[in-house]
């Protein structure tokens, strides 16, 4: 706008560009009613349109949407077993992964490539924790290490 009418006034290429916007518009009832909005710019006709356009859609949408109503006590007992079934899953979730921290595997067909031990696997590798201190300040002091 402002190359093409660079010898108008800023309101008036304001006031073109809100005109041309509305006459671009391809929905009848949108451009309808943003030409009746009377827009003055080009922002505030925009905004108008994409608020008109998202109404009408749900409207739309909304007239085939039906509402469920159920009856209290089916609604509660349903709550119910999901508490139930929710409170039951999480303790054994817990109580599975308290399993997993406290007992270590033990298969005499697994070797822990760290430090060679039968029966465990590198990361419940008791050597690893008991000198990853020592190894990383080996590491800084320029030794050679495991890592």
């Amino acid at each position: 706008m402002s190359l093409a009418y660079s010898e108008c006034p800023l309101d008036v290429r304001v006031s073109l560009a809100a005109q041309y916007f509305v006459d671009a518009i391809r929905d009848e009832g949108t451009q309808h009613s943003t030409r009746l909005m009377d827009a003055k710019d080009l922002k505030s006709s925009l905004a108008y349109s994409l608020k008109y356009e998202a109404a009408r859609t749900v409207f739309k949408t909304s007239r085939h949407v039906k509402s469920i109503e159920t009856e209290d006590h089916l609604s509660r007992e349903r709550d119910d077993k999901f508490e139930f079934f929710f409170n039951r899953l999480e303790k054994l979730l817990n109580s599975s992964v308290a399993g997993k921290k406290n007992t270590p595997r033990q298969n005499s067909n697994v070797t822990c490539w760290k430090c060679n031990k039968k029966g465990q696997v590198q990361m419940e590798c008791q050597a690893i924790t008991s000198n990853q201190g020592n190894e990383h300040t080996a590491v800084l002091r320029g030794e050679d290490c495991l890592l």
